[in-house]
């Protein structure tokens, strides 16, 4: 059988992208983006080897969007602004965008290197921020996980609505990034 005029692994990628942001990363299924794309299951076969490959693809591309969003809001500041930036950056990725968020989550394994690629461009990104601390290199990716710990964290939590007390939450995030940062200060 060949492949359906019109549709092609970009179609795919984005019905996969529609589908996790509407219903869910776990939703993401060759059926429900065969359904999106108004095609049978195995018709998409013609167009990707499976959903591994759609999984991988949507990662890649969920790394990068993340990637774009964190830099052109962040621009060129560094240390503090930069953190404080980076933080409302990541935060709205993964409230605009929960399906594609969801997706950069996973850490990719050795088989995926276009995802380690990816990934390590992030991991980059926030070194060059911490760039105005005195760290090791070590400390520096030891800081680099405690950051995106904290985020990714509150970001979860947010979105889960589990957040009860009767704070304002971003001066929740404001006051807890600030402890982040003073422990990075002291370091130097």
């Amino acid at each position: 059988m060949s492949p359906r005029v019109g549709i092609d692994s970009t179609k795919v990628l984005m019905a996969a992208i529609d589908v996790a942001n509407a219903e869910g990363l776990e939703a993401v299924t060759i059926t429900s983006i065969a359904k999106k794309l108004g095609i049978r299951p195995p018709s998409l076969y013609n167009h990707v080897s499976g959903l591994e490959q759609i999984r991988v693809e949507l990662a890649k591309y969920a790394l990068d969007r993340l990637y774009e969003h964190i830099s052109a809001a962040v621009g060129d500041r560094a240390g503090e602004a930069a953190i404080r930036e980076f933080a409302n950056a990541y935060l709205e990725f993964a409230h605009a965008y929960p399906g594609l968020y969801d997706a950069a989550q996973a850490a990719p394994g050795p088989d995926h290197p276009a995802l380690q690629e990816a990934g390590g461009r992030l991991v980059d990104l926030i070194l060059r921020y911490l760039g105005t601390y005195s760290l090791t290199e070590e400390q520096a990716l030891h800081a680099v996980r405690g950051l995106r710990s904290l985020i990714h964290g509150f970001a979860s939590l947010e979105r889960r609505g589990a957040f009860g007390l009767p704070l304002e939450l971003k001066e929740t995030l404001a006051f807890n990034l600030g402890l982040f940062l003073h422990g990075l200060e002291q370091m130097t």
